[in-house]
């Protein structure tokens, strides 16, 4: 599966500057009730602008993308997985967006982690940049993000989520 997402708002905010490149991994970290683990946080340079995204981030130069999507996972949730636990993207995304006043075109590619029942999350281990913009998490059922009027990336979780869940397990996930 691939996607095009495009945050014509950021777009606005950024203007027509430089496009920065760049690569991510990410983690769909579902629960034994089959909920998603979002982030919650905002664009410094839009404060009011708030929204829940996905675990995960861009890799570090000569890092794979599951190693990235591993790392982060670990950063900002307190949660361990092995890069070769994540298996296989589940989907990849184009996204373009802004950020503190930079235009992004950053490929990411999505790993479903299957996290048990009651995973505690701890976002100790961010770095003081995420911590500065990150203010909560949630678990959230693909019907809670079906009627919620509140911002979220990728705009398509519910589908995917709902395709996801559906069907087998995937090897190499958990």
């Amino acid at each position: 599966m691939a996607g095009v997402q495009d945050n014509a708002a950021a777009d606005d905010a950024v203007g027509d500057g430089p496009v920065v490149l760049r690569r991510a991994g990410r983690v769909l970290v579902v629960d034994g009730s089959g909920r998603v683990l979002l982030l919650h946080g905002y664009d410094p340079a839009r404060p009011g602008e708030p929204y829940w995204f996905t675990v995960g981030g861009g890799a570090k130069p000569g890092e794979s993308l599951p190693q990235a999507a591993a790392r982060e996972l670990r950063e900002e949730t307190g949660l361990v997985a092995e890069p070769g636990d994540l298996g296989s993207p589940v989907w990849h995304e184009e996204a373009e967006f802004g950020f503190e006043g930079t235009r992004y075109r950053q490929e990411q590619d999505f790993f479903l982690l299957r996290a048990g029942p009651h995973p505690d999350v701890s976002t100790a281990g961010m770095d003081d940049e995420e911590a500065a913009v990150v203010d909560g998490h949630r678990w959230w059922s693909v019907a809670e993000l079906e009627s919620t009027d509140e911002a979220f990336y990728p705009v398509v979780l519910p589908r995917l989520l709902r395709d996801l869940l559906a069907g087998p397990v995937k090897p190499g996930t958990k």
